[in-house]
């Protein structure tokens, strides 16, 4: 009965419950799509510029990061390979050597960074055979290279053409060869795409005289926001004493920085729209509680527990929020799904400004479960901190007073 009148009553005024439940069903469906835009966009910045690079998790030798060294390489552990490999949620795990050297064509020369990688696993990471625009990715028994297309532009170098690096091994060997260019890489982030070339994991070693010896291990990881406890079950595996685990949060500072602050203004818009929401389910709700305050005092007259009316009032208020939360997230549902399939590809500056983060100039829409539920849980904090004025309202209430309301 209960529920039955005050499903009744919420639709006595219609106009204004469609009022209320509108103001309410979009601030959910736009806070929904905003808040998609902006973490899928996130996401993908980090998938970008992570899985082209660092991992989502990378093991080196202690004090490598703060002294980038071929010096500072440690020996192969195909063990602990194995172990964190097998961690749920661990996509990859990726050995490199890298080191740097001057690389020569002709008449050109420029510093670069080699990665020596073995191309199956690497592309389990890094996905370089979607950057491949010219020629054919390494193979495993491969003694060519791969070089990042500004670089090739840079040093007027092509397909079957020769490349000379020069640089410094293992605790100062000459490291030097001859490379035929095998294939051509395309990096969005401006700086990789000038600098980066790959060589197969053997013949990087070779090169820098660091037999059986590694740089890092690149760890990839299936979602990003999981990152917290692989990170804690990957630094379980690890020796402390000899490794170094660090996150890609740790070692890309700037991106972090970056995202945080523009997180910060999208939590601020998110705010002011549901104060404005607030205010207009508060305004009704008094102006609900007012106009019936008559209609109360004769009830409670009639011998109708306060408390009962309480209840139907809690009841017609959480019905408003529930058909507002319901409608928004079932509007936004397919556009967030749509967007998450096939990204807005952006044009003009913000692809160029995109693009110069070293990102792909596309913006999808993250599709996640969770914050469906944080709008839902905001507009039901909104009805319960509204609710308050009715019920104060009806524990206060003097029925000779409200009968000549």
């Amino acid at each position: 009965m209960i529920l039955k009148n005050a499903w009744r009553n919420i639709w006595r005024n219609k106009r204004r419950t469609i009022i209320t439940i509108s103001s309410g069903f979009f601030a959910v469906f736009f806070a929904i799509v905003m808040r998609a835009t902006q973490l899928g966009t996130y996401d993908k910045m980090t998938s970008d510029v992570v899985n082209a690079y660092t991992g989502y998790i990378q093991i080196h030798k202690k004090g490598y990061w703060e002294d980038k060294t071929i010096d500072n390489s440690f020996e192969r552990n195909e063990a602990l390979e194995k172990q964190i490999s097998e961690i749920e949620h661990v996509t990859a795990v990726v050995p490199r050597m890298e080191s740097f050297a001057l690389a020569s064509h002709g008449t050109k020369t420029k510093g670069v960074i080699v990665v020596g990688i073995e191309p199956e696993i690497e592309e389990t990471l890094s996905k370089l055979g979607n950057k491949l625009t010219k020629g054919e990715l390494l193979t495993a028994d491969d003694n060519d290279v791969l070089v990042a297309e500004g670089l090739a532009k840079f040093l007027n170098i092509s397909l079957g053409d020769t490349l000379v690096l020069l640089g410094q091994g293992y605790h100062g060997i000459s490291a030097a060869g001859k490379y035929h260019v095998k294939g051509l890489l395309y990096f969005p982030a401006g700086k990789l795409n000038k600098s980066m070339i790959y060589l197969n994991l053997k013949t990087a070693q070779e090169l820098y005289s660091t037999y059986n010896m590694l740089s890092s291990l690149s760890i990839g990881i299936d979602e990003a926001y999981r990152l917290d406890p692989v990170f804690d079950k990957v630094e379980k595996q690890s020796d402390l004493e000899i490794y170094e685990v660090m996150t890609w949060k740790e070692m890309l500072v700037e991106l972090v920085q970056m995202i945080q602050t523009d997180n910060i203004g999208g939590i601020i818009m998110l705010i002011i729209l549901y104060i404005i929401i607030g205010f207009g389910i508060f305004g009704t709700v008094v102006m609900m509680t007012s106009e019936r305050t008559r209609e109360f005092s004769i009830l409670v007259a009639l011998g109708t527990r306060k408390g009962k009316l309480m209840q139907i009032v809690v009841l017609e208020t959480f019905f408003l929020g529930l058909i507002a939360v319901v409608l928004g997230s079932l509007a936004a549902l397919p556009i967030v799904y749509y967007y998450h399939i096939n990204p807005i590809l952006l044009t003009g500056t913000a692809a160029e400004s995109m693009i110069s983060f070293g990102m792909e100039p596309v913006m999808p829409m993250a599709l996640r479960f969770d914050f469906f539920l944080n709008q839902a849980y905001t507009i039901l904090l909104i009805i319960g901190v509204s609710i308050t004025y009715p019920i104060a309202k009806l524990r206060f209430l003097s029925v000779i007073k409200g009968m000549k309301h």
